[in-house]
């Protein structure tokens, strides 16, 4: 402890606290206390407090009681938490952290990236954190397994990259899940959605379509799904499959899957594909992949046009064209030698609906189309938009402004809507037959 503390030039008699290396002893002497004493799990905490407050008498300082409050809850987030940025990842109005080395953490809050003055100590301070996160889920992260993917006990995606391949240090991605997911009525109160598309899309839901979800990156995709599975009865059996658990349904009656990555041996992965297989095989009514994203495209493309309607599933994409390309791209990486024209059929015959959402540039999310997937026409799939949102500028504040509106087409799975018990009338649509017309003519 004589490194503890050290003497201000300015005022010998007033000696200052080195809370670095104070912190860095208590820490020490709790965990050699915790070695020995080996408490059980649910006493964790309260030995860790013992502890601690023996650990600062012993040192016999007197630090003023904000700046010890402060120092322990510091030294509970490492020992328990994930070190600096847990106070982070408790803050409710921020949704991604990114730990871009030691010293530089940046948020994302309101759309918007900001720098933090939170910082570690060194690498190996965010090598810990790491592997805090990852050795739980039986998952591992070294020089020779450099990146990885896992998740946090409330559903938060998480990503980390070590070196030789982060050159900078160690990274850390954290996409925050919030403690409740938004509902339909929250995002049409956040005016992503309108009353009239939320209405339109529970028919669709209820009357098993299947349903794509297209967007790109942080767009929302996630979110929209599980809004859209509150509207799946509870006396469904439904089987959920994702890289990394993230999904919250409230169902009942749910059996949630997880890839598995292989072992030190390279033995034991279990790819998303062989969980969609699986799942087949699980007398599901609603399969729900949390992302396609390469083979088992085809798979799910089967499932759908097996009798597995109401399946849902989300592709990364900027448009709904551009999502049918992802699909006939991802299907081919199933490593089958299929015709693109019976690649085409198989999902104009599968897929239903694709909902594209976006990431606006005021950094609002909201769904920007609603496109029904309206068969072939020749070698081309025929595309229908139902409704799109239509900026018309920007704020004074630099907000987006524009508004969702109905093109006027009916979709021609109207008739499934009615025998699911839903009868939408022409003002859901809102156009005047002459618009309707019009819009035929400019069909894709």
């Amino acid at each position: 402890m004589n490194n503890v503390l050290r003497q201000q030039p300015a005022a010998p008699q007033q000696p200052s606290v080195d809370l670095v290396k104070l912190r860095a002893y208590l820490i020490g002497a709790v965990t050699r206390d915790l070695e020995q004493s080996a408490p059980p799990l649910e006493k964790r905490r309260e030995a860790i407090q013992e502890s601690l407050v023996h650990a600062y008498q012993q040192t016999r300082l007197n630090l003023p009681d904000s700046v010890r409050s402060q120092l322990f809850h510091d030294i509970f987030d490492d020992l328990l938490g994930l070190g600096p940025i847990q106070g982070l990842l408790e803050d409710d109005t921020i949704s991604e952290v990114m730990v871009n080395g030691p010293k530089n953490v940046y948020i994302e809050r309101k759309g918007k990236l900001l720098k933090t003055n939170v910082q570690f100590e060194d690498d190996n301070h965010v090598l810990r954190i790491i592997d805090r996160i990852v050795l739980p889920l039986g998952r591992r992260v070294d020089s020779d397994n450099p990146t990885v993917d896992a998740r946090l006990p409330d559903g938060s995606r998480v990503n980390a990259v070590v070196p030789p391949v982060a050159i900078d240090g160690p990274s850390i991605t954290i996409r925050k899940f919030g403690k409740f997911k938004l509902t339909i009525e929250q995002l049409i109160e956040y005016k992503a959605i309108t009353p009239i598309m939320a209405e339109f899309l529970q028919a669709c839901v209820v009357a098993r379509l299947n349903i794509v979800i297209s967007g790109g990156t942080g767009s929302g995709k996630t979110t929209l799904l599980n809004a859209l599975s509150s509207f799946i009865q509870n006396d469904q059996r439904i089987v959920t499959i994702e890289d990394s658990a993230e999904l919250q349904l409230h169902q009942e009656h749910i059996v949630r899957l997880e890839t598995k990555p292989s072992n030190v041996d390279g033995k034991g992965l279990v790819t998303t594909r062989d969980l969609v297989r699986n799942a087949l095989r699980m007398r599901p009514d609603r399969i729900v992949v949390g992302e396609c994203r390469g083979g088992e495209t085809l798979d799910m493309l089967q499932a759908m046009n097996t009798g597995h309607d109401g399946s849902l599933t989300t592709v990364h994409a900027n448009s709904p064209r551009d999502a049918l390309s992802r699909l006939e791209t991802m299907t081919l990486m199933a490593g089958m030698d299929l015709p693109l024209r019976v690649i085409r059929e198989q999902v104009a015959s599968a897929v239903d609906l694709i909902i594209q959402v976006s990431r606006l540039r005021d950094g609002s999310r909201k769904l920007t189309g609603i496109t029904e997937v309206a068969g072939m026409e020749g070698e081309t799939i025929v595309l229908s938009d139902i409704f799109k949102f239509e900026q018309t500028g920007i704020s004074s504040d630099e907000k987006i402004v524009g508004e969702h509106r109905p093109t006027g087409i009916r979709p021609l799975f109207t008739h499934r809507l009615e025998a699911a018990g839903f009868r939408l009338g022409p003002q859901i649509f809102g156009a005047s037959a002459a618009d309707i017309l019009a819009q035929n003519r400019r069909r894709r």
